[in-house]
């Protein structure tokens, strides 16, 4: 059984036990969130429901594992001719997620 769920503007596919990375949210680590944002749900075997937009009463239950922030990525800029350059670093953070269960189908 898998779901495709949206969650900090992204799309994810997901199954129980996956592990996902998502935008940052704002709870602690060991909590237990619900995804209602369920745009596809397939169960093994069956007939996949596709939600207009979403799927009524699904929902994904999943934990959080901890909150990180990624590798820096450096931004350039520069104007040949001008002298101009310009350099700036970025970190996103993000939660980890662990899908403990997908449910309403």
């Amino acid at each position: 059984m898998y779901a495709i769920v949206r969650t900090g503007g992204r799309q994810f596919r997901v199954e129980p036990g996956k592990i996902i990375d998502v935008e940052k949210m704002a709870v602690e680590p060991g909590t237990s969130v619900d995804l209602n944002e369920v745009l596809l749900v397939a169960p093994d075997g069956g007939t996949p429901q596709i939600g207009r937009p979403l799927v009524q009463g699904a929902t994904v239950k999943a934990t959080v594992v901890d909150h990180y922030r990624a590798k820096k990525i450096l931004i350039w800029k520069y104007r040949p001719g001008l002298r101009y350059r310009r350099r700036r670093g970025h970190r996103q953070t993000y939660t980890r997620l662990r899908i403990d269960s997908i449910t309403g189908v």
